[in-house]
């Protein structure tokens, strides 16, 4: 037996960053809570910012930070990720690339 999906339930979408140890812990740092979190906190629509360092591996490879971003929909994240914030966001994030190697992924939430 399959879950099914309630059209009428709540969904949210999250964008999911993941940070390999930086080359330069400090200067990484530096940059990420100076420049990189105000630039991303402006994001239109945006509705929570969390981030965790050095979470606990339980299945595949350590990494030295996760960070999520929230809207209400995958339309609102669609948006912001379009919007000049967007824009500006993303290209400090080649920024940090300098340090560490960074994956992401968009994931729309249902609640079950």
């Amino acid at each position: 037996m399959t879950a099914s999906v309630d059209p009428v339930a709540k969904q949210m979408a999250r964008f999911v960053v993941i940070y390999d140890t930086p080359t330069d812990i400090n200067a990484f740092e530096r940059h990420y809570n100076d420049v990189h979190i105000p630039l991303a906190k402006q994001y239109p629509g945006l509705r929570r910012y969390t981030r965790s360092h050095e979470p606990a591996p339980v299945i595949g490879e350590p990494c030295y930070m996760v960070v999520m971003l929230d809207w209400d929909d995958m339309a609102a994240l669609e948006a912001a990720l379009r919007s000049e914030i967007g824009r500006r966001t993303a290209e400090d994030a080649a920024n940090l690339a300098r340090y560490s190697t960074i994956r992401g992924m968009i994931l729309q939430l249902n609640e079950v």
